[in-house]
């Protein structure tokens, strides 16, 4: 007799390599850019740039440019006034923040280099920058304020008007907050009978260099105004326009199409954007505005530029006691959409995966007269995992053992989870001994550390270093009292929407907007399986704020923690929905019915029915419950009640040749724990594409103003971004420990690796010449820098690099504009 043996169940979509569904379009052309759209009719715009970062407006010339051939328009802040709204700040961290107004087109006073003053409308693109070029701006030029350590002292004013440059200080506090101790007092305490590190870093100032500019369609024409933008946050992008101009929200559509990447560098209401959105309605014609690439570098938002100084207290033996942070943070001429919210997040990811008892966060914002700063790839979290990998290290050579046995010492173990941190978070899930020992597995760490041992021991001339990053997270930016605590103007929840439709196959609807993460694949994977039905039938909406009509879009690794828990909420209320239809038609009881891959059988017998063939059914409306509304679409939002917290161990080997400066990476591995995985093929794109971000700020990318606040690194000539040939192969992997804060069991994965891996190289660089006395290379770790850093008297934090600026003051909180702050403890 032959047994009979179960089918075996349908392959799950979740953890499955799918080629993402975008792709076709993408690379085949038949993209949807906002520079590909042509309107009947379309009007072109140039800006006029300021070439001063401070100076007056003494008058405007526009007759030239007004006479030249096809210019429709030449319109200037005067003549747009109150139609041009303004640009929002929506985080103000204090009540007291001193927060410049910002004018998209000022008509009085730029504050930067590359400030707009002027419009030109033209029929074609071509012929707008060339009017351009004949705009004669009177401008009467002011002292100009650049650099942190010369903003602080108030001597230059960015914005005169306001008598400060301070725009806010923030503190967090163990002690005050009630979860830790006296930070001073450990330190104190270290200084007598134990060590204390005290160190400077600088974050310098970095451009999001994504592939597609910025672009700005604006149709005036219909019952609406409809936008299209290479933009992150439609859904934001489309209340600040109302908010700010007076035209009803529901008469304003926006639209992100395809976007060509973001990093945080279209998380923005842009000046652009207002002033397209003015002249198209003032002219009653379609208008598009695209953006040249040297004006992305000189005026689409920049990120990082911080002065840390950080002073780290433990025992003999190398166990801390406390962590002090005091910050400098650049916020350029204005403060951006939650620029002066980004230091903040890092507030709470200083004390990492160690156990600080106890810890206080400083942070003074300033304002000065170069292009205004606000989130980049990881927006707060690299800064502060840079800062304290770096501290890690420093203690590990103080006390004298490796720096992966300083960090097992003081570490969470996996024992201890859930933990509540020093700063007040709680991480929920995690091993960090797992992925290490995977990472280090990999890595080959002890022959590594044999082969440096015998290069030093040679006297060679390239020496090798092995940099180490052990990092976590706060992402999944979202719980709404959280934000709400810390005075953030929006809420962090998202929402999704499915619709069954007649014909069987299904429309996601989700407000979540991609920008190049694979949106449309991996949410058709987590439907496909909730639903069970094909991930070929499952069809993803986005980007249009008239289709998804609720949603908070795409930063901070959230999309799909928080979007597509909304997505399955969803979906599984279609299931419940679709219950009693198919209890009718099958005569049977919902309690008897059991859902299982697509279908709803009745128990103990064969008879059942398909979720599509019920949706069929509703939409027929021909044998429905009495009463039933004939529809099994459902919609859900989610609001979680915790951030989710990945992280991993990033090794890294560099080589660094002492004569030279010269450094050149070896090998680099990581394994990362991102709770569940849904599309492994898409974790490793964006794992991949995060280190290379994360390594350039390490080694290549600064964006540099003169004294005069001319961006100097405005060209891809002068400003480095690497190529796939100034990289290696990357060894990627991952542990899995499942977030408790979604039903999925998934953490964030796209900034990991840019948080991760900048520490880990500049931690590989010192370490490579750290026995010749370095203890710090400002970064980009340069040839120039790294010989100089060698080659310095007293080396290091002794004259090297690290102090080329003047020393960084404490801060005095009493003389700041605002007073200090624990708002968000406990979060």
């Amino acid at each position: 007799m032959t047994a009979v043996q179960d089918a075996p169940e349908a392959q799950k979509e979740i953890g499955r390599d799918r080629r993402r569904k975008e792709d076709q379009r993408l690379i085949t052309g038949r993209t949807r850019w906002t520079d590909n759209i042509t309107l009947p009719g379309m009007l072109h715009l140039a800006m006029v740039r300021s070439p001063f970062a401070h100076a007056r407006i003494n008058g405007i010339d526009t007759a030239e440019a007004a006479a030249a051939t096809n210019v429709v328009a030449v319109l200037t802040g005067a003549d747009l006034g109150e139609t041009q709204g303004a640009c929002i700040n929506a985080w103000p961290i204090t009540p007291e923040q001193v927060t410049p107004p910002h004018l998209p087109m000022p008509s009085d006073r730029v504050a930067f280099a590359g400030e707009i003053v002027a419009v030109v409308v033209a029929r074609t693109a071509a012929e707008a920058r060339d009017a351009a070029e004949l705009v004669d701006v009177d401008y009467e030029e002011l002292p100009a304020v650049v650099g942190l350590k010369n903003a602080i002292k108030d001597e230059v004013l960015a914005h005169p008007d306001l008598g400060t440059n301070k725009s806010a200080f923030w503190r967090f506090d163990s002690e005050e907050a009630g979860t830790g101790g006296n930070v001073d007092a450990a330190i104190e305490k270290a200084r007598v009978d134990g060590v204390v590190i005290e160190r400077e870093y600088r974050q310098q100032r970095l451009i999001p260099a994504f592939m597609e500019p910025r672009s700005v369609v604006v149709d005036p024409t219909g019952e609406q105004v409809t936008i299209w933008s290479a933009t992150q946050i439609p859904h934001i992008l489309r209340f600040a326009l109302a908010a700010t101009t007076g035209v009803p929200e529901s008469k304003i559509r926006v639209i992100a199409p395809d976007v060509g990447g973001g990093f945080g560098g279209k998380l923005q209401q842009t000046p652009e954007e207002m002033i397209a959105f003015a002249v198209g309605r003032r002219l009653g014609k379609p208008v598009k505005y695209t953006e040249t690439r040297s004006e992305s570098l000189v005026s689409g938002h920049h990120g990082r530029d911080q002065w840390q100084k950080l002073t780290l207290s433990a025992e003999k033996d190398g166990t801390v006691t406390g962590f002090k942070v005091e910050l400098l943070a650049d916020l350029g001429a204005y403060v951006a959409i939650v620029g002066g919210g980004v230091p903040v997040l890092g507030a709470f990811m200083f004390n990492a995966i160690y156990k600080f008892p106890a810890y206080q966060f400083n942070c003074q914002t300033v304002l000065t007269n170069t292009t205004w700063t606000d989130a980049y790839r990881g927006a707060g979290r690299p800064e502060a995992t840079f800062g304290v990998e770096r501290m890690m290290d420093e203690l590990a050579a103080e006390v004298g053992v490796d720096p992966m046995e300083i960090r097992k010492q003081n570490w969470i173990t996996h024992e201890e989870f859930p933990f509540t941190t020093v700063a007040g978070l709680e991480y929920d899930s995690g091993n960090y001994e797992a992925a290490t020992a995977r990472a280090m597995e990999m890595f080959g760490y002890d022959e590594l550390r044999a082969e440096q041992k015998r290069r030093r021991d040679a006297g060679d001339t390239v020496q090798l270093g092995l940099g180490i990053s052990t990092f976590t997270e706060m992402c999944g930016l979202a719980p709404s009292r959280v934000l709400g605590s810390l005075d953030y103007g929006a809420g962090g929840w998202e929402h999704a929407s499915v619709r069954m439709l007649a014909t069987g196959t299904v429309e996601v609807v989700t407000g979540a907007s991609s920008h190049g993460q694979g949106h449309e694949t991996a949410f058709s994977q987590i439907v496909a399986d909730r639903l069970g039905v094909p991930f070929e039938n499952v069809e993803v909406l986005h980007g249009d704020t008239q289709i998804a009509h609720k949603g908070l879009d795409t930063y901070g690794s959230r999309s799909l923690v928080v979007g597509g828990e909304a997505l399955v909420r969803a979906a599984d209320k279609v299931i419940e929905k679709a219950r009693p239809f198919a209890a009718h038609i099958l005569e049977a009881s919902e309690d008897d019915l059991k859902f299982h891959e697509g279908r709803f059988q009745v128990v103990g017998t064969d008879q059942g029915i398909g979720l599509t063939e019920v949706a069929t059914a509703a939409f027929a409306a021909h044998n429905l419950p009495d009463g039933a509304e004939p529809s099994i679409d459902a919609e859900a939002t989610f609001d979680p009640v915790n951030f989710n917290y990945p992280h991993g161990t990033h090794l890294c080997a560099m080589e660094v040749d002492t004569e030279t400066g010269a450094v050149k990476m070896r090998k680099y591995v990581c394994c990362d724990d991102i709770g569940n995985i849904v599309n492994p093929l898409i974790v490793a794109g964006q794992m991949h594409g995060g280190l290379v971000q994360g390594i350039a700020q390490a080694l290549w990318e600064e964006a540099v103003h003169d004294d005069a606040g001319t961006l100097v690194s405005g060209s891809f000539v002068d400003y480095l971004l690497p190529t796939a040939a100034d990289t290696l192969s990357f060894e990627i992997d991952h542990t899995t420990t499942p977030a408790t804060t979604n039903s999925l069991g998934t953490k964030g994965v796209g900034e990991a690796g840019t948080i991760a891996s900048t520490p880990a190289v500049v931690n590989a660089v010192v370490d490579a010449v750290r026995h010749l006395g370095v203890t710090d290379v400002q970064m980009p770790c340069t040839p120039e820098r790294v010989w100089t850093a060698i080659n310095a008297p007293g080396r290091g934090h002794d004259g090297g690099p690290a102090t080329q600026e003047a020393a960084m003051p404490h801060f005095d909180p009493d003389a700041e504009p605002g007073p200090s702050s624990t708002e968000g403890a406990g979060a």
